[in-house]
């Protein structure tokens, strides 16, 4: 197989037993190693490896004895998903090495009025191949004012083909959206092996991409025929949450004025097409900006103080728990590498204010994160003053950040959260497997006390709960003991039943992190069968012969689970 595809593959690949073992894993619970890892060099290796994998499998379909049998392409970035999702035993094609580039960055705006989640207002933009990652995007863009703002938590160390693999949000989405907000177009390779730019599209430029009459016009044409005639029963499956990152975003393609195939594609972890480019609209980023900090001493408090934090519109509305805090307590000495003496020494300072909120009012069940943001300064004090009020009236312990330094620390134990757990407790494992599951916010008060109930009847089940509360999305990461033999089952049955909890109260059992191995499963518990045929039938048009990231989003099972879930030691 190597030596065919050195052929016509300009790009690396590589066989050997230390980088297969390095590409078995993400941040999931799963290893599954590859056969082999590529780095294509430009969109011409991504064409000629789709064309030679699908011809392969059309040669040996009816070989199942054969290597080329179950031949399929994954692709990956930084491999940071938490679901499985960048992993496969066949290809994975990796963009991080070479198709790491900016293409364009055209900020011609950076004067305009805020941005809103539509882009109306401004017409900044950036195209960039799906390796860049996001802190090297960020510093282009930042310099010039502006932000992509739905990037995840995993910021530092995440890349843009994952945020739009996954349909990434984070502390921003609040206010913003998530990424397919964001996307202006995209190059994708389709399973034909050809390179095409996916754009909204108004009825009329839909009616002549269809009569094209070729692979791409076809795969419009059958995406439009089969929303037009199911238009009712797609309209009534689109979760009532504020996002949602499972299945295939059948109800959000055609608004009736527009046709996106964008956005069927985000969010699809790249099971229907291998995205080379993408272009991202921009926002600025607002001058000025506030940090409230809020400690609750129950969970049954999180509900009606969202409600009343949503009344002054923040940007960003976050929680942690206690044991997130105690870990960043624990593991502090994390947190001042690279730091220097001096910004080491400042950054223990700033933690004197909360050093004496905790003496005075013991330790805090959830820690609040509500920021507000600006351009107009006088705006951002007024809503402060008023929400001090507010906090004061309900007898609430909180603090204002005095500077965005000051304030950058709660982001760092928010965001670093899960990376504490998962390179600091020795003996244990960090299982993402029910992280992501979201809510009204309106139901929290009811829902977090019955998801601790569950989690209760397994002492086994350590974990942490982190989130955006203004969402009602919540992380749940727990940790086991490495030597747990029972992990598969526990994994299978706890999720049921969160899952089962998360229907009842109409919510997904994705957000952000998408389906992957973990909850591929679970979609035809959320969707019902009829929908989950429609899921098919939309693999079935981009991707016939299964060569893209097969078992994700379609034609995932309990028995991948438990085969592929990281072994006990």
């Amino acid at each position: 197989m190597k030596n065919e595809i050195k052929k016509f593959f300009k790009g690396d690949i590589e066989d050997d037993l230390e980088t297969l073992k390095k590409y078995s894993h993400d941040a999931s619970i799963f290893e599954v190693q590859p056969k082999l890892v590529i780095f294509p060099k430009d969109a011409e290796d991504v064409k000629n490896l789709v064309k030679w994998v699908n011809q392969k499998k059309s040669d040996f379909k009816n070989s199942p004895k054969s290597d080329f049998y179950n031949l399929s392409i994954t692709a990956r970035s930084a491999g940071t998903d938490m679901s499985g999702g960048p992993l496969n035993e066949s290809i994975i094609m990796d963009f991080t090495k070479h198709m790491n580039k900016l293409i364009e960055f055209n900020h011609p705006a950076l004067q305009a009025p805020l941005l809103d989640k539509e882009g109306v207002g401004g017409g900044a933009f950036i195209t960039v191949q799906p390796g860049m990652f996001y802190r090297d995007f960020e510093k282009i863009v930042s310099e010039k004012g502006l932000m992509m703002p739905s990037y995840p938590a995993s910021k530092g160390i995440c890349a843009m083909g994952g945020i739009v693999a996954n349909n990434s949000g984070g502390e921003k989405t609040l206010k913003y959206g998530k990424t397919e907000d964001y996307i202006q177009s995209m190059k994708v390779v389709f399973t034909d092996g050809n390179e095409y730019e996916i754009k909204p599209l108004s009825k009329t430029e839909l009616e002549i991409k269809i009569k094209q009459n070729n692979f791409e016009g076809n795969i419009y044409k059958k995406i439009w025929n089969l929303i037009e005639n199911n238009r009712e029963k797609i309209n009534k499956a689109k979760p009532n949450v504020s996002k949602n990152s499972a299945g295939y975003y059948i109800w959000n393609v055609w608004d009736q004025q527009i046709f996106n195939l964008n956005k069927l594609l985000v969010g699809s972890q790249g099971t229907l097409g291998i995205v080379t480019e993408v272009t991202f609209k921009l926002v600025p980023i607002p001058k000025e900006s506030k940090l409230a900090i809020i400690y609750l001493d129950g969970v049954k408090k999180i509900s009606d103080l969202t409600a009343e934090l949503l009344k002054f519109s923040p940007e960003s509305l976050e929680v942690y728990d206690d044991k997130t805090l105690q870990l960043a307590i624990k593991f502090f000495p994390s947190f001042l590498k690279n730091r220097g003496f001096w910004g080491g020494f400042r950054f223990i300072c700033g933690f004197w204010p909360d050093l004496f909120m905790l003496i005075r009012n013991g330790f805090p069940k959830l820690v609040v994160l509500a920021e507000f943001a600006s351009d107009d300064k006088e705006e951002i004090y007024k809503k402060i003053e008023d929400l001090s009020k507010m906090l004061k009236t309900k007898k609430l312990s909180y603090r204002v950040a005095t500077s965005s330094a000051d304030a950058e620390k709660y982001w760092k134990i928010r965001r670093e959260s899960f990376n504490l757990l998962r390179n600091h407790v020795k003996g244990k494992r960090t299982m993402p497997f029910i992280d992501d599951v979201i809510v009204r916010p309106e139901y929290l008060s009811e829902f977090l006390p019955k998801l601790e109930e569950i989690l209760s009847k397994y002492p086994e089940l350590e974990h942490t709960i982190a989130g955006h509360a203004g969402d009602g999305n919540f992380h749940i990461i727990p940790l086991v003991k490495t030597d747990n033999l029972q992990l598969s089952q526990t994994v299978i049955k706890v999720a049921d039943q969160v899952y089962n909890l998360v229907l009842k109260y109409k919510g997904s059992i994705t957000a952000e992190h998408n389906d992957g191995i973990i909850r591929t499963p679970y979609l035809e518990k959320m969707f019902g069968v009829e929908i989950c045929r429609l899921f098919t039938e939309v693999k079935n048009i981009f991707d016939p012969q299964n060569i893209f990231n097969p078992g994700k989003k379609t034609a995932g099972d309990f028995a991948s689970i438990r085969k592929y879930i990281i072994k006990p030691n």
